[in-house]
């Protein structure tokens, strides 16, 4: 069978990649890194300083399959600081400090995938982590089964992933975004690319096997007995838990009874439960003034006992470390009932006024009209965060002004390539949204009420 070139989320290729990286064959030693013990190694080429704060150390949790302690914090690599906004090159000094300084404070599980920064978050992953010993850290990486057309061209991702990756193995390999019965069917069945992962598994490139799931609720079970997975990572948070969109109490309640260890993507919901609107930050504030907003959410969510880690998309220092403050050791306990209060009562606030529940995952574009349709609803959600969205039924009073003023400033801000207005209604975007947000409507929403304010 012809080997097909492998369609990369970027214009990098394989040979560009090991290029980039500065080697031709991966040559570090395949160290299983079951119930290793964490060391304090400060890597090559890293401007780590002595910490004048507390040392905090974030707290590990055991994985059932393998005894192997995982830190409760995982750094997610997917919405790493970039160069220039809307470009997915990343601000490399400044992603390697956040890297360093989580390492150092205990985080060893690091998540990237083959649609990461278009391709180019392996590669930083490679780079990064190579500097570390391997049995010290864990790495996760995704088979990325929408784009896979044959079982070789299955097996070409895969070595290719290693090699951005640096590595001889994954500790944790993934399904990714497994939603629809029929796709699973014909990739990981047909063209028989579960059964080659199950080999890899066999040989050690593969230490844990797992998905992680987008898709419809009525689905989810029909995944869970396909296999006897060694983890399934779902999306859970306090939106998502009853009333949101994600079900995540009922996927969460599916994953413990399989005795599956579950890991956690999105706990601030994209950033949106780090932002909320002034009235439900208020009441998270006058809980504990001393908190961050986001805080909450990564405590809730991290509570949950059958919760092996809890991956947090990081873009900037200050994120890192509140969330390793939160999850510190010396600092991370179960939330206790009045704090199960305080954060049920921010969300009756919150849902006063509701956000559009977009998580920043980038996997609608590009837009073939052109719109940033992650900015567009970031700009929007701002809005609604700071109480300047403006009801055109409302007086046309000094309060009105403000808010149009605002609004306007916020979705005028973006370049006018990447507006709202320039929206079609083809209807591009609607199927690789894991959120299931209806985007034309939302986009042609936001459009309108543009012009009209204008």
């Amino acid at each position: 069978m012809e080997n097909k070139k492998i369609p990369q989320p970027s214009s990098i290729t394989r040979r560009q990649a090991l290029k980039y990286l500065g080697f031709g064959a991966v040559g570090v030693a395949a160290v299983a890194g079951a119930g290793c013990d964490f060391k304090r190694v400060k890597p090559a080429g890293s401007n780590l300083a002595e910490e004048s704060d507390q040392d905090w150390r974030v707290t590990t949790r055991p994985d059932p399959v393998t005894g192997a302690n995982i830190s409760l914090l995982a750094f997610g690599c997917m919405r790493l600081p970039l160069v220039e906004q809307g470009k997915p090159e990343i601000d490399e000094a400044q992603a390697l400090e956040m890297i360093d300084y989580a390492y150092k404070h205990g985080v060893n599980y690091f998540d990237t995938a083959w649609f990461y920064h278009q391709g180019l978050s392996e590669l930083f992953v490679g780079k990064a982590l190579s500097r570390y010993p391997r049995e010290s850290f864990y790495i996760a990486d995704k088979m990325p089964g929408r784009l896979v057309e044959s079982l070789a061209h299955a097996k070409e991702i895969f070595q290719t992933q290693l090699d951005k990756c640096q590595t001889e193995y994954f500790d944790f390999y993934l399904l990714h975004s497994v939603g629809k019965p029929e796709d699973y069917t014909r990739v990981y069945e047909q063209y028989g690319v579960l059964k080659y992962l199950l080999a890899e598994k066999a040989k050690g490139r593969i230490k844990r096997l797992g998905l992680s799931f987008h898709g419809d609720r009525k689905d989810f079970t029909w995944f869970l007995d396909k296999h006897k997975w060694d983890f399934v990572m779902i999306q859970a948070n306090y939106f998502d838990w009853r009333d949101g969109t994600g079900d995540g109490e009922y996927l969460y309640n599916e994953v413990e009874k399989r005795d599956m260890p579950c890991m956690i993507m999105e706990p601030v919901r994209g950033g949106m439960l780090a932002t909320l609107n002034p009235d439900a930050r208020k009441v998270l504030n006058d809980a504990d003034p001393k908190r961050s907003t986001a805080s909450w959410a990564v405590q809730w969510i991290a509570s949950k006992p059958n919760v092996l880690t809890v991956l947090s998309g990081m873009s900037n220092m200050a994120q890192v470390k509140d969330n390793v403050r939160t999850l510190a050791s010396n600092n991370f306990h179960p939330m206790t009932d009045e704090e199960y209060q305080t954060v049920d009562k921010a969300m009756v606030a919150f849902q006063r006024v509701k956000p559009v529940p977009c998580t920043e995952c980038e996997y609608c574009m590009p837009c073939p009209a052109g719109v940033n349709i992650p900015m567009v609803f970031k700009h929007y959600n701002q809005c609604v965060s700071d109480s300047n969205v403006p009801d055109l039924a409302a007086p046309r009073d000094k309060e009105f002004k403000q808010k149009r003023k605002a609004f306007l400033a916020s979705q005028l801000g973006i370049d006018s390539k990447w507006r709202a207005d320039r929206c079609t209604g083809c209807n591009h975007c609607l199927p690789l949204c894991p959120q299931h947000i209806p985007i034309t409507t939302k986009i042609q929403e936001i459009a309108a009420l543009v012009k009209a304010l204008k």
